[in-house]
């Protein structure tokens, strides 16, 4: 039996427990608030697995129920779970910890049905915070139903904190013209999901940018002249503009009230007591209006004082401040400046993640959480295998430097272009590592994965979906920069980047693989294949989880046909210009079904910048090659 994340102890016992249609769940008085939550999620759990319905109630349990309760001798989020063929009991020290007993219960349940093996587990986290944060404006704003699914999502693997990435895309009052084109989030949907949140022991944490990485709001007529660089806001829409331009000029006095009226209005909305100001990649600071201020200062210097006005802000309003530590890590004796309540978020996401910045950190005595990440921006399928490496590490770098906590990160860098789906393996992996520090190597872990979350008893998805980007030679992040060159006049050594890295010359190698074939299609005869073993797969998973292989299939014809297309722009480069009207065909036909796929979880947010992206190349590949901003309706 597979239990995510690995319980401390776990003891097979002799004798086997089976439910009935008498089993009760037994609330005692202490988890009655939360625990009919709880009991609801036992239930349905139940019922999908032994088509058993059983009563709640409260007070004494019987013979055959299971009884959730509260135990004094236990710490916070610890629990334990008896199953003895009399019944089971399911304690915890605290609402978390019953919680998280159910939880335990409720993958045995769905692997075992309604008789269940005797067993005693004992458990408790490592890490006392384990997050999650999901970028919700560079491309997806997800539905509020399959952000509730996320969060359903977290609950059942122990993540108990998330928090949603914002820049724009919350209705603030009085900034409509910064979110007039998006489709954000509102006061009543925030409320609603910190409610769902907290009713689920996790905690919504809020974070907004509020000093680099404010491209709407710097790119409005009302606001565009409070940017570092001059002429921000007449500069046409760019994702990678969007990624590393637009910090505020700190020497203007009307930055900081406007910055600290949107995130007075933003935290109200919040039950939690912390409050992530971002402050990452402040890119142009002291480039350009506030030269003159950095030049008597020094940009480290004028970059803590500013931050040190937010988080004294926050502080003062009852907050615990948090923010990216990427700027800090270059002066970090800077950061005992800083109220002694911040939290530093140290990030990096290479699969050989180094240590410098984490020991850097910790040596300030700064508390910080250590930040890896699921591999999903810029990518059609996420890099599944660079995440698993990325996270075990730096959950390991988490223990090694002290950190109090793990926030696992999923960005969305150039349109959050890769089904929210795919980023499952990346968030049970980050659930697992920092509840439990013993190591699993990755090909087992995927296999408990596609068990215990995609009940496939063949065990084989998560391995098979890894396998994905491996043969992705065009990649979006190739297309959007060459059409961002083209189109929008990015300079010219963008694309001779990609030549320098090889892009389009390893599309067209022969590499001896199989006679007369070159790279791109030895590449798609393999995501044929991989495409081929998911729709077998999906016969071993049940009608709840098969959705996914539907959506893996669309997303494999996509790489493919992005593939073929990097061979077109790869031999045009070399001045064989020529027609693939076959190829727009194909590109339209599937992008048809991207969209039912984006609209089935999302928004319509950056979807329709998305469209003219594909559509430019669509027209590129019948030879119109002048339909400048021609704009698209998805």
């Amino acid at each position: 039996m597979y239990l995510i994340p690995r319980p401390r102890e776990f003891e097979n016992r002799a004798g086997t427990f089976c439910l009935h249609y008498r089993s009760r769940i037994v609330l005692s008085p202490a988890v009655r608030e939360n625990g009919i939550i709880f009991a609801g999620i036992l239930k349905k759990c139940i019922g999908d697995f032994c088509g058993m319905t059983p009563a709640v109630t409260a007070g004494e349990p019987a013979e055959g129920d299971i009884f959730l309760v509260r135990d004094t001798s236990l710490a916070a989020q610890e629990y334990t779970l008896l199953v003895e063929e009399t019944g089971v009991r399911l304690s915890g020290g605290d609402d978390a910890g019953v919680l998280y007993a159910v939880q335990t219960f409720c993958q045995m349940v769905e692997q075992s049905g309604g008789v269940i093996g005797c067993a005693a587990v004992a458990d408790r986290p490592e890490l006392l915070h384990r997050g999650y944060y999901l970028d919700q404006t560079r491309g997806r704003v997800l539905t509020l139903e399959q952000l509730k699914r996320t969060v359903d999502r977290l609950c059942r693997y122990k993540i108990n904190e998330f928090q949603l990435y914002i820049e724009h895309t919350y209705l603030f009052q009085g900034l409509s013209e910064m979110w007039r084109e998006e489709t954000p989030l509102t006061a009543e949907e925030i409320l609603e999901l910190d409610r769902y949140c907290r009713e689920r022991c996790v905690e919504l944490v809020p974070s907004l940018s509020s000093f680099g990485h404010l491209y709407m709001l710097l790119s409005t007529k009302t606001h565009g002249d409070l940017c570092e660089l001059e002429e921000s806001c007449r500069q046409p829409f760019s994702l990678l503009d969007r990624m590393r331009h637009h910090t505020v000029n700190v020497a203007d006095g009307r930055v900081l009230p406007l910055i600290k009226g949107m995130i007075g209005e933003y935290m109200a909305l919040f039950s939690s007591d912390k409050f992530n100001l971002c402050a990452d990649e402040t890119f142009d600071l002291g480039k350009g209006k506030a030269k003159a201020l950095a030049d008597e200062k020094g940009v480290h210097r004028i970059y803590i004082d500013y931050v040190k006005e937010l988080c004294t802000f926050l502080v003062e309003n009852g907050k615990q401040p948090m923010f990216w530590g990427d700027v800090i890590c270059g002066e970090p004796e800077l950061v005992r400046e800083l109220p002694e309540e911040v939290v530093c978020l140290t990030w990096g996401y290479a699969p050989d993640q180094r240590d410098y910045e984490s020991r850097v950190m910790a040596e300030t005595g700064v508390k910080q959480y250590l930040c890896p990440g699921v591999a999903g921006w810029n990518q059609w399928m996420n890099l599944i295998g660079n995440s698993y490496q990325n996270i075990v590490r730096m959950c390991s770098y988490a223990r090694k430097y002290g950190a109090i906590g793990i926030l696992n990160t999923d960005w969305g860098d150039f349109g959050h272009i890769n089904h929210p789906e795919y980023s499952v393996p990346g968030l049970i992996y980050g659930a697992a590592f920092s509840w439990n520090s013993g190591e699993i190597p990755f090909e087992e872990m995927n296999r408990q994965i596609a068990r215990v979350e995609y009940h496939d008893t063949s065990e084989a998805l998560v391995n098979q979906l890894a396998q994905i980007p491996e043969h992705c030679l065009f990649s979006w992040h190739d297309a959007v920069l060459y059409y961002e060159v083209e189109e929008l006049g990015e300079p010219e050594e963008v694309l001779r980047d990609l030549d320098e890295k090889g892009v389009f010359q390893a599309l067209l190698q022969t590499p001896a693989v199989k006679d007369g074939e070159n790279r791109v299609e030895t590449a798609n005869r393999a995501l044929a294949g991989l495409a081929e073993q998911i729709r077998g797969t999906a016969g071993h998973m049940d009608s709840s989880t098969r959705g996914l292989t539907g959506a893996c299939d669309v997303t494999i014809d996509g790489i493919r046909i992005w593939n073929d297309i990097g061979v077109f722009l790869a031999k045009r480069r070399q001045g064989e210009p020529e027609e693939a009207c076959g190829l727009a065909e194909r590109l339209e036909v599937w992008f048809m079904h991207y969209k039912e796929q984006w609209r089935a979880t999302s928004r319509e947010s950056d979807l329709a910048r998305i469209g003219k992206i594909v559509f430019w190349y669509a027209d590129l590949l019948r030879g119109r090659e002048r339909l400048k901003r021609r704009e698209c309706s998805c």
